[in-house]
């Protein structure tokens, strides 16, 4: 592949005066989704919790059963059990992190908000 050596480049401006000219722009415009009002950050996404508390649940009950047929205790060959440790891995990660940053902001630890879980 040919690379591109003709391209002319500019340098960029270092005089804060003209700096200052953009910033003024643009603290003119207002732009409503990235608003971080008291209100928005106190707000708790039940459904968000209920979401992350379901993949903890679901990712536990999957690695448990993986261990059974791991272990002999159940049926199985061990293809299916490592399909149930890979399901059971992916659910229960994401689930775990959402739910300790869930319940780190309902203890009010330092760090930790409900801003920071997305809320559906």
């Amino acid at each position: 592949m040919k690379s591109r050596r003709n391209v002319n480049y500019t340098r960029l401006a270092v005089n804060e005066d003209t700096i200052g000219l953009t910033c003024q722009q643009n603290e003119n415009t207002f732009d409503p989704r990235f608003d971080m009002s008291a209100e928005s950050s106190d707000k708790i996404p039940w459904k968000s919790i209920g979401l992350a508390v379901f993949l903890l649940v679901f990712g536990c009950i999957l690695l448990i059963l993986s261990l059974f047929v791991f272990t002999g205790h159940m049926g199985g060959d061990k293809s299916q059990a490592y399909g149930l440790l890979g399901l059971g891995t992916l659910t229960f990660l994401p689930g775990f992190y959402e739910t300790r940053i869930a319940y780190y902001s309902w203890r009010g630890a330092q760090g930790y908000r409900f801003a920071a879980i997305p809320s559906y």
